[in-house]
């Protein structure tokens, strides 16, 4: 009888199969003993129900395999702005200076080039220095396109978490000690709140609401949202401070449970507030401001920074294993198979529909910050011939003015195994150009997709040549 074979792991483990369908095996017939083949049938209908949460935008996905050499998260080798910035202070090429209330934090920021408006206020305990954080000692994080740094007040350390173009988001720690030479350490343990379905099975960022009692423990009896431009309003930042006016849509914010058992907040009262001082001491952070649009932008590129970290890993993994079956199949290894096609179109496509807003919450007012956020976001980027940029917020109805996700100008994007990188290419292609009518991008109107069409054809080095014709 026929028998089917998957490529097996390093180890031998045939039980590791990564994306896979039933008529990708009946594709690929070569022998294989007995004992594999009824394993390999039940993987199948595994891998069928696994298609269908890509499909989905990898919610609920399972955790990727941080071992599988494809991948090897744990190399001491990556290229991100913190591991560049630890090899000059190291070397002597830098130096941070440190004060008696903020430590080496805003010596930090400004090496790493994150503004120091882009801070956020989390009074929930759901950082690993939660005994330190509460409602009257909130966590500050910052952030730019390709790192975010936690501060905590009475903490002993910095908080980083910074993008490699391959390897996704690497965790590092900063000691507060004036006495000692400043040092980043890497931090894989953070894994253990930072590797999850919840941040699409790979190492990365994780916006959650949650129910927080008085003290800011979490009541998670109650449940949780992870949030990110999807979420309507009425589910964000339960556990965080929000600075801002947002008319009368409701969000979660600057309240907390007066129930120890059970939620039991008015989220009346943290509505459109526009100053903190009645919850903690503001004069003790950078700013006094937790601005309800950089906490918007927060979450739309956690999310974007990991479905690009899903697409590389899975692309990676899908053309090894291509390679690893290419002399038992005789098929030349650099053309795709049908079976790492669609692998890496499910991953892409989910990229895709997140990239273009498809499925963005509309609001119902405008969106008004407190700080000087908003101006300096816009200021960044590369703009086309008529000014434009993908950075521009509208803040009316939706986010951002033009509805393409300006993470596409990344490291990270640019790191994308081709095969993977021109998928989104034509997807995008199809959808700016009007060629896809889909229910799935119904939102995007024509005016949208010529913008971006537009945008993209004068700012976006690499585009196929296609899109030029």
């Amino acid at each position: 009888m026929a028998r089917w074979c998957f490529p097996p792991t390093e180890s031998g483990d045939l039980g590791h199969i990564g994306w896979r369908t039933p008529e990708d095996i009946m594709e690929e017939p070569v022998m294989m003993p007995r004992t594999a083949y009824v394993r390999i049938l039940s993987t199948a209908c595994l891998v069928l129900a696994a298609a269908g949460l890509l499909r989905a935008q990898l919610d609920g996905s399972y955790v990727l395999p941080m071992d599988d050499p494809a991948i090897a998260y744990a190399q001491p080798k990556v290229s991100d702005p913190a591991s560049r910035l630890n090899e000059d202070l190291q070397n002597g090429r830098r130096t941070l200076a440190f004060d008696e209330t903020h430590g080496y934090l805003r010596s930090l920021l400004e090496a790493l080039e994150v503004p120091v408006s882009s801070q956020v206020l989390v009074f929930s305990k759901t950082s690993f220095q939660a005994t330190r954080i509460s409602p009257r000692l909130p966590r500050a994080l910052y952030f730019n396109d390709r790192v975010s740094v936690g501060f905590v007040r009475t903490g002993d350390v910095l908080e980083v978490m910074a993008a490699d173009p391959k390897q996704g988001m690497i965790f590092y720690t900063l000691d507060q000690d004036p006495g000692a030479k400043p040092q980043l350490i890497r931090r894989d343990e953070c894994l253990q709140c930072h590797l999850s379905p919840r941040t699409t099975g790979v190492p990365g960022w994780m916006v959650r609401s949650v129910y927080p009692d008085s003290t800011g423990m979490p009541l998670f009896q109650a449940g949780s949202f992870v949030t990110d431009h999807r979420s309507p309003l009425k589910e964000r930042w339960c556990g965080w401070y929000v600075t801002g006016k947002h008319g009368s849509q409701p969000h979660m914010g600057n309240v907390y449970s007066k129930s120890k058992s059970e939620p039991d907040m008015d989220f009346q009262e943290g509505a459109n507030l526009t100053d903190l001082k009645r919850h903690f001491d503001t004069g003790a952070y950078l700013t006094p401001h937790s601005d309800i649009v950089a906490l918007m932008v927060l979450e739309h590129q956690g999310r974007m920074q990991n479905l690009i970290t899903r697409v590389g890993f899975d692309a990676r993994m899908a053309l090894r294993d291509q390679a690893a079956l290419a002399p038992l199949l005789n098929k030349p290894g650099e053309e795709l198979t049908d079976s790492t096609r669609r692998r890496i179109n499910l991953v892409a496509d989910a990229l895709v529909q997140y990239m273009l807003f498809a499925d963005e919450a509309p609001l119902s007012d405008s969106i008004e910050g407190t700080s000087a956020f908003t101006q300096e976001f816009q200021k960044a980027g590369p703009r086309d011939g008529k000014g434009r940029s993908l950075r521009e917020l509208d803040l009316g109805k939706r986010l951002f003015r033009y509805p393409c996700s300006y993470l596409i100008y990344t490291e990270a994007f640019e790191a994308l195994p081709e095969p993977a990188r021109m998928r989104i290419y034509e997807r995008l292609w199809d959808v700016v150009s009007g060629k896809d009518k889909s229910a799935a991008f119904a939102r995007l109107s024509m005016e949208d997709r010529q913008a971006v069409k537009e945008i993209l054809l004068d700012t976006k080095k690499g585009l196929p040549e296609y899109w030029r014709n």
